[in-house]
């Protein structure tokens, strides 16, 4: 019988991937699960390979559409041929919804460790070198350049745990932060789920650049697919050599270990994600020491997001300069957009830095789908700025999306109709902070309390005036003296929220 091919992506089984597999199963044909290729809205996507060894797939497909012959879905033609996908420029997704997760040949013969075996044969100095002349930079919001992290890291000799004798082994950590709590956001999930080896194999090329033994992937504990999908992955990349000891035959010996969150947004944040990690409740750390020099256990420790380690085999598979020539001047490389919200063609779209909003939410997208006018977007999770539609054609990159008022942050854009009531969307900013605030520096802990309370008043017509001004200069203290971006970013989305739709709040609203 036919190979058929379908997603066991989280997203595919909440509307019924695995049912339609068992389905293709029960009527005598073989089924690969794969990953999913992000083309949400068509899931479960249900793939075969055609006679001229293309896949070809059908669309949101239903156990009662599948029989002896196949499915009896909407047929979508070729799949690399689908206008959303075909452009794409996938460094990060290259493998997405073509290979079985958790099939070692499967990665290896669609150029998996190409990146690794490169690394391996270089310098450690040469990797960091190659990583700093890409210019990487932090793809979990900060957009630190991750050479330059990884550099501190190898300059920084190894040490004992704190607290430990100096006679017990040194040790340096690379710690994947997979606390993917950003609304609008799961493309962490996605890697994850849908190509593990690839995030083990970008730890393992860091590990051989700044000399770590140690690697920690700490994921949200919402996230049960993918700490499974993953803790298998580590336990096959061991039995294959890619992790433990002399990995590849090489001199290098690392391995990791998966970590489960506890449910907190603010170990999103690195320093609270190390405290997790250590035993204790995820609070900030005040800074310095930097992580990178006195990070988990007190060891020097790189600290990067998801698809900032996934972004590095393909770097050192492909070459630096090639990954340096995409983007931006500032911005360079891919990034992969997270459409959701009320948007027509929900999705991941990978590609170059510089893409505007308005062609991810209109081209991608294809605007809403009630079918009415985009009023907003909002970039960069919950502490994002909401864009009004008018301004959508900001170039998406760390400094232009900065000099616009907003943000990249995780690279999530939630969409917004023109029923949207954004003095609530203000407030649940607000609200937002008080429930996840870490509590451990007063802006953030009170603050955010008292500005649910003022949007309250300027809402209920409470002297808005004077109320907003209040409602500004807690903003101003919010982002000024909180200890991390939890209180200092949440201003972002009630201030453009407040300047760009100042008929929500009332007549007094926008300073009147």
């Amino acid at each position: 019988m036919t190979v058929w091919f379908v997603p066991r992506d989280s997203a595919a089984r909440s509307v019924g991937a695995d049912e339609v597999a068992d389905a293709l199963v029960d009527h005598g044909h073989t089924v690969v699960r794969t990953s999913s290729r992000g083309l949400l809205w068509l899931e479960p996507l249900v793939e075969r390979v055609d006679d001229d060894g293309a896949r070809i797939g059908w669309s949101n497909v239903t156990p009662d559409e599948v029989s002896g012959e196949g499915v009896l879905s909407t047929f979508v033609g070729r799949v690399e041929d689908i206008d959303f996908l075909a452009r794409q420029d996938r460094w990060i997704f290259e493998r997405m919804g073509i290979t079985d997760p958790v099939d070692p040949e499967d990665y290896l013969a669609h150029g998996g460790m190409v990146g690794l075996r490169a690394a391996l044969a270089m310098s450690a100095s040469d990797v960091v070198d190659s990583v700093v002349e890409s210019g990487l930079r932090g793809r979990g919001g900060a957009g630190f350049p991750a050479g330059i992290k990884w550099r501190t890291v190898a300059e920084t000799p190894a040490s004992p745990h704190r607290g430990e004798p100096a006679t017990v082994p040194a040790h340096k950590y690379i710690c994947v932060n997979a606390d993917e709590g950003d609304s609008g956001t799961y493309a962490d999930r996605m890697v994850m789920e849908g190509d593990p080896f690839l995030l083990l194999e970008g730890m393992a090329i860091a590990a051989h650049a700044v000399g770590a033994d140690r690697g920690i992937v700490y994921v949200r504990s919402e996230y049960p697919d993918a700490i499974s999908v993953m803790t298998q992955a580590v336990d096959i990349a061991r039995a294959k050599g890619w992790l433990g000891e002399g990995i590849l035959g090489s001199l290098v010996s690392f391995d990791v270990e998966i970590r489960v969150g506890a449910g907190s947004y603010v170990c999103g944040e690195e320093t609270a994600m190390l405290e997790s990690i250590e035993g204790r409740r995820g609070m900030v750390r005040t800074k310095p020491p930097l992580p990178a020099i006195e990070g988990l256990f007190g060891t020097p420790t790189v600290i990067n997001n998801v698809l900032t380690i996934a972004s590095v085999p393909s770097i050192l598979a492909r070459g630096s300069s090639a990954y340096a020539a995409l983007g931006t001047d500032a911005s360079h490389g891919t990034q992969v957009f997270q459409l959701s919200g009320n948007v027509a063609r929900g999705g991941i779209v990978e590609s170059a830095f510089g893409i505007s909003a308005h062609e991810l939410v209109y081209d991608f997208g294809g605007g809403t789908l009630s079918g009415r006018g985009v009023r907003a977007v909002q970039i960069g999770g919950p502490l994002g700025a909401y864009l009004p539609s008018d301004r959508l054609d900001v170039p998406m990159g760390y400094e232009t999306l900065a000099e616009s008022g907003g943000m990249l942050g995780h690279g999530g854009l939630v969409v917004f109709d023109d029923t949207v009531d954004m003095a609530a969307q203000a407030r649940f900013a607000m609200e937002f902070c008080a429930e996840e605030s870490c509590g451990k520096c007063t802006p953030c802990r009170i603050g955010s309390v008292r500005g649910v309370e003022v949007i309250d008043r300027i809402r209920g017509g409470e002297d808005a005036a004077f109320h907003e001004d209040i409602l500004r200069d807690l903003c101003e203290v919010m982002t000024d003296g909180s200890l991390c971006a939890m209180g200092g970013l949440t201003p972002m989305p009630v201030l453009s929220a407040l300047d760009n739709f100042p008929e929500d709040f009332g007549h007094a609203a926008g300073g009147e």
